[in-house]
């Protein structure tokens, strides 16, 4: 190609170096993405009948990973943890009690340092009694289904560090796509 003469312009280094510097950045923006979305947020499947009728067997979840990075479970959480026993899967229950309290079972209801836990809705009673003193930083939890659920009712409690995450919204089937449920719980004033 000679001065003045149309015609078809070489590609510079320079643009063939954009080009691979904007893809670069791509990809960077795409693993910073990935990365995010890998830590904040994971899928779990529900696996068995113990919190029907909050979550139904096979429906998909989505866990929210960095909840308990800005604050503590409260009352009410459906949580993802790991047993603190040898299990194959995690486990999905509802806290009931909080570290240092006193938990109380006692013919079919609640009790929270001697104060009666109202549940709305009522989940049924748990099959035994049980008094338990919820050690620090454990979390004493239920399952909804009380009849047909393993959990603290047998004697243990779930150490902070074993909590995955917080339920957050059930994605499959889509019939029941949504927000976790949220339910009301509260301590009986003290007369």
């Amino acid at each position: 190609m000679q001065n003045g003469e149309p015609g078809i312009k070489e590609p510079t280094k320079k643009k063939t170096t954009f080009n691979v510097r904007e893809i670069l950045i791509m990809i960077l923006i795409f693993l910073v993405v990935f990365a995010a979305v890998q830590f904040s947020v994971q899928s779990f499947r529900i696996d068995g009948p113990s919190m029907f009728p909050s979550f139904e067997q096979s429906e998909f979840i989505m866990v929210n990973k960095l909840s308990y990075h800005f604050g503590d479970p409260q009352r009410g959480d459906v949580i993802i943890f790991d047993p603190p026993f040898s299990s194959n899967y995690p486990f999905i229950k509802r806290v009931i009690g909080l570290p240092g309290e006193l938990v109380e079972i006692e013919q079919g209801k609640i009790y929270i340092d001697g104060r009666l836990l109202e549940e709305t809705p009522d989940m049924g009673s748990p099959g035994r009694d049980i008094s338990a003193l919820v050690k620090k930083g454990h979390y004493f939890v239920l399952g909804d289904n009380r009849d047909n659920s393993r959990d603290s009712t047998e004697g243990w409690t779930v150490p902070r560090e074993n909590i995955i995450g917080k339920s957050w919204m059930i994605y499959w089937p889509l019939s029941r796509w949504g927000l976790s449920p949220d339910y009301s719980y509260r301590l009986a004033t003290v007369v």
